[in-house]
């Protein structure tokens, strides 16, 4: 019998995983690949309506963000075809704080009970320098080495599981067409660390590895963005850039191939499971 294809992205917050790799999700689900969807933390230290918490009266407080964000989270993986969806509970926010072997472990036993062929998240620098991005990647990077393991124990909810190597692992990637797009609909994307200002630095193209067309399912992404309600004033700009940038942003995805044991070389992939199919 023929292992089934499972693809699991491993995501910081909820909304990352619509606006991050949304279109992947929903091309690979289509094509009946089981995909799952890890997210770190729930998402509570972030906005509401475009408001922070203490700014204004509508804010739930972040005990009601925390539930209403997972809730978006589960319907928008349903409409990305997600088959499991897993919250490990970290603090937004904290994430760059969280124990490394803990989490490591946490995360390398959600992989031996999914056992995929193919994992994402974002790329080292954080796309744009979120330590909880940064600390996401650390983390899954390192849970694929522990999950491949034998001699690593990830905990006793997993004890009935058996070492499981990842054949690929991907890092996501944005080069400069993408990210003008971005920048259109979100002006500048930054994140401010220790009073530091950090952005993005693009990938240049020779960079991405791999480019997976997601043309076809850019309304199934949008119903997904659109599940995380909660953040609806950020994504509304997105309504009206330009169809240029439209295209930019819905019509593929771009991705770093950081390991695989299937395949390599200077070839653009256009396929995340490439030396993986029958």
């Amino acid at each position: 019998m023929t292992e089934p294809l499972r693809l699991v992205a491993i995501m910081a917050h909820p909304d990352d995983e619509s606006l991050g790799v949304g279109g992947t999700l929903a091309r690979y689900a289509a094509e009946g690949v089981e995909t799952s969807v890890i997210t770190a933390t729930r998402g509570e230290s972030g906005r509401y309506r475009g408001v922070r918490e203490g700014e204004g009266p509508d804010h739930p407080g972040a005990a009601v963000l925390a539930r209403i964000r997972e809730e978006e989270l589960r319907a928008a993986g349903a409409a990305l075809g997600v088959r499991d969806l897993t919250l490990l509970d970290y603090v937004d926010g904290l994430l760059d704080r969280a124990d490394p072997a803990e989490a490591v472990a946490l995360i390398a036993g959600h992989l031996r009970r999914l056992r995929p062929q193919v994992a994402l998240t974002f790329p080292p620098d954080g796309a744009y320098g979120h330590p909880d991005h940064i600390a996401i990647c650390q983390f899954a990077t390192a849970a694929c080495v522990a999950a491949a393991d034998g001699a690593s124990h990830p905990g006793d909810a997993f004890a009935g599981h058996a070492p499981h190597a990842v054949s690929k692992l991907y890092y996501m990637a944005t080069p400069a067409g993408p990210w003008a797009a971005y920048q259109e609909a979100f002006k500048k994307l930054v994140s401010t660390v220790d009073g530091v200002e950090r952005e993005a630095v693009v990938w240049p193209d020779w960079a991405v590895t791999t480019v997976i067309d997601t043309r076809e399912h850019g309304e199934t992404v949008w119903k997904a963005v659109t599940c995380h309600e909660s953040q609806i004033a950020g994504y509304e700009r997105l309504r009206h850039i330009s169809p240029e940038a439209h295209e930019e942003l819905w019509s593929r995805q771009h991705f770093y191939r950081a390991f695989s044991t299937v395949n390599g070389g200077r070839r653009r992939e256009t396929d995340l499971f490439e030396g993986l199919r029958a």
